[in-house]
């Protein structure tokens, strides 16, 4: 069976897998929040073990079998949303280019920076997020709905609970931009876990293109991230559409620094006897309390790197500084 043929198989396969996953998460139940989150595997795993050909396949395939099982607009949100960001990673993650054009070693070969392709998973969240408010007409109306619903599910528990109309409107005012901010940074997240995951998966298979890259030294944010921060932080004081994409882009590349600043914890307690004591400590702190994330995010923002992962000759995590796009790119 030729490559193309391979790839194509794949592809039907993968995408079919994705989308019972994601009509699997449409029927209620404690795991629905699982198999959405795993619906991006299928596809993740088909580009990194595979092609651009295959991962694209698995996402049309999932698109028509969920167009023809549930709906057109359920389809068209699960590719912009987790499918089509998947196949993206997984393109970006193939790309390699010769590591002395970068200024590594001769004869090594530098992979795509993980920090890019965290900032670009950053980016393309925003993109779908934005498309899919803008399609579903996200706004306070919205909002107002989904509030009332949700008020209304937790007084058919507690009949006791009446909230005045003043807590209310609060309640209204803090979801219509909390959700958005929320919702990529939880995307992002999916994606990213995702991505780990899968090419954890592939490596095992043997079919890895990419080496393993060294997460605790190397997931950090570029200073574009930066930037992108810095713009979603001016455009959430905007009134109207434009406040709620700047939450968004708040919300996305936020939580992109803030898994930096974690990275950096892991990198640091590296050979500590104390180090499980002080990961179980952070990662407890934030579950209970939430309020470390601010110490996690200013520890990620204010340590931008760019470290590319290289292989061959005299190469290691860490070489290089540029983009790893090149000629070696995945087909």
């Amino acid at each position: 069976m030729t490559q193309q043929r391979t790839s194509l198989l794949v592809g039907l396969l993968a995408g079919i897998s994705a989308a019972f996953l994601l009509v699997s998460a449409g029927s209620p139940s404690g795991l629905s929040f699982f198999l959405f989150a795993a619906a991006a595997l299928p596809v993740l795993i088909a580009g990194l073990g595979w092609s651009n050909l295959a991962s694209g396949v698995a996402v049309l395939v999932a698109m028509v079998v969920l167009g023809l099982t549930t709906s057109l607009q359920a389809a068209v949100v699960s590719s912009i949303t987790t499918l089509a960001p998947a196949a993206w990673i997984a393109h970006l993650s193939n790309l390699a280019r010769p590591a002395e054009e970068i200024g590594g070693p001769k004869g090594a070969v530098a992979w795509y920076p993980l920090s890019d392709i965290v900032l670009s998973l950053s980016g393309v969240v925003c993109i779908g997020l934005f498309a899919v408010g803008l399609a579903m007409g996200y706004g306070p109306d919205f909002v107002d709905d989904l509030v009332n619903l949700f008020v209304t599910a937790i007084q058919q528990n507690n009949p006791a609970y009446q909230p005045s109309a003043e807590n209310l409107e609060e309640m209204k005012q803090f979801f219509l931009f909390a959700l958005p901010a929320i919702q990529a940074s939880i995307w992002v997240l999916i994606l990213l876990a995702g991505w780990y995951v899968a090419s954890a998966i592939v490596r095992a298979s043997g079919r890895s293109k990419r080496p393993k890259d060294d997460m605790p030294s190397q997931l950090r944010m570029p200073r574009t991230g930066a930037l992108a921060f810095v713009a979603g932080v001016a455009l959430s004081f905007a009134p109207g559409s434009i406040g709620l994409v700047g939450w968004t882009i708040i919300g996305a590349f936020g939580v992109g620094f803030v898994t930096a600043g974690f990275a950096i914890v892991h990198d640091r307690t590296r050979g500590k006897p104390a180090r499980g004591l002080i990961l179980w400590a952070a990662y407890t702190t934030t579950i209970l309390f939430t309020l470390p994330l601010g110490f996690f995010f200013f520890l990620g923002l204010f340590e931008t790197a760019r470290s590319t992962t290289a292989t061959g000759p005299g190469s290691g995590p860490g070489t290089g500084s540029g983009p790893g796009a090149g000629p070696n790119s995945n087909t």
